[in-house]
């Protein structure tokens, strides 16, 4: 029997649980609410560069005794950077829950050596070139930029920064910066613990208020979404691709919306993995060698992303099919579409909610952003209670063609 479980230490940090006496395995998560999103265009970077300082050592631990610690506890262990998030986390066997919770709480308050920043600085430059090298990315980031663009300033809105940062920032970035952004952001009011499995809650309010009981409070905040768009292209060429590749950006539902369940679904329907609009149109054809729709939601508003890549020479003909499926897809729907979908959303969140692993990561992202907790079983209810006309109705509200469109093909030789 999984029950959720709630509490809150004297300095605002959060603790949730997912308790399932019968579960043969426990995780843990530290959600840090602040992501590229929260940082400042010269900053950055910032928020990953902090990701990869935490695993460096504290006062107490170094990095070699961090990594030895959660080998001896059998764990399995990471940590990932967003626009809105940072989170550590570790699964482990029952028995080892209460050490990799508290070795990465530990591990959260690390040293910020100025040595160690200038080591990692060079890690994290070689990290974006290898990015940059890889067309999706490229164009993906170069388009975000652009999309989240403000046409009056000319600056760009958080959610359009690099999660990376640019080479630019990176280099330029200085360590007291990097500890001023970290007492700001990484305090017991902006954090939430998150655990799933086989967890005594009580117990572990225990553990982690014995080491995150001291954390600052310092009431970060968010500011507003950006809502306001206006349709543009973005036409990139490079010598380093042979390929033409074609990413579509529309607005879609926020995080909090009860919309963002019918615009996933639609999205699978336009460009899901197979048997998808776009998956017989461009590549059962040859038109294509990849194309694919998808949904990401933030806080305060979504993106909607098509994204094809084939023949340089045939890109145009490959817009203008994602153009016509796009253009159609309301019109197109069936409850076969949408009875298929459902089964196949059921599946994927019944086998997530299997693994403790999972089911940490879902609550937490969810209380970080929102501070809300839905089960399992009512997030399925919702996928459920879709309709037809929710499907088209959606379908208007965020319409496609109220997008960015950027290409990248090769540079014209001569």
């Amino acid at each position: 029997m999984v029950e959720f479980r709630e509490a809150s230490l004297p300095n605002g940090l959060k603790i949730i649980a997912e308790a399932d006496p019968n579960a043969h395995s426990a995780a843990v998560g530290f959600f840090v609410r602040t992501g590229a999103r929260d940082e400042e265009p010269a900053d950055m970077g910032v928020s990953h560069f902090l990701e990869h300082m935490m695993f460096k050592g504290t006062d107490t631990l170094d990095a070699d005794a961090i990594n030895r610690g959660y080998d001896r506890l059998g764990a399995r262990n990471n940590a990932y950077t967003t626009t809105e998030m940072t989170c550590f986390y570790a699964s482990v066997l029952p028995g080892a829950i209460e050490e990799a919770t508290k070795l990465t709480g530990t591990m959260m308050r690390p040293a910020l050596r100025t040595s160690d920043f200038d080591t990692e600085k060079g890690v994290i430059l070689e990290e974006i070139a290898m990015y940059q090298d890889n067309p999706f990315w490229s164009l993906y980031e170069q388009a975000m930029a652009h999309h989240y663009r403000d046409a009056a300033s000319g600056t760009t809105h958080g959610l359009g920064h690099r999660v990376l940062g640019t080479s630019e920032t990176v280099s330029a970035m200085s360590a007291d910066r990097m500890r001023s952004y970290f007492e700001s952001r990484y305090s017991a009011d902006n954090t939430t613990v998150a655990l799933a499995g086989a967890v005594d809650f009580d117990r572990a309010v225990d553990w982690i208020g014995e080491v995150c009981g001291s954390w600052q409070t310092t009431g970060p905040g968010r500011g507003p979404a950006k809502t306001e768009f206006e349709p543009s292209e973005l036409a990139l060429t490079s010598e380093r691709v042979s390929r033409g590749y074609l990413l579509w950006l529309a607005p879609g539902p926020g995080v909090a919306s009860a919309d963002r369940y019918a615009s996933a679904l639609l999205m699978q329907v336009l460009g899901g993995s197979d048997n998808s609009r776009l998956h017989w149109s461009l590549i059962e054809t040859g038109l294509a060698e990849e194309a694919q729709a998808s949904m990401e939601s933030h806080d305060g508003v979504g993106d909607q992303f098509i994204y094809a890549s084939g023949d340089p020479e045939r890109l145009g003909e490959i817009r203008g099919v994602v153009e016509r499926e796009a253009a159609g897809l309301a019109a197109s729907l069936t409850e076969d579409d949408l009875e298929k979908l459902r089964s196949r959303f059921a599946t994927a969140f019944t086998v997530g909610g299997e693994r403790p692993g999972d089911r940490m990561q879902r609550i937490g992202r969810r209380w970080a952003t929102l501070g809300e907790y839905t089960t399992l079983e009512q997030e399925l209810e919702k996928i459920r209670a879709v309709t037809l006309d929710d499907l088209r109705r959606v379908a208007s509200t965020y319409p496609l063609d109220r997008r960015t469109l950027a290409t990248l093909t090769p540079e014209a030789s001569g």
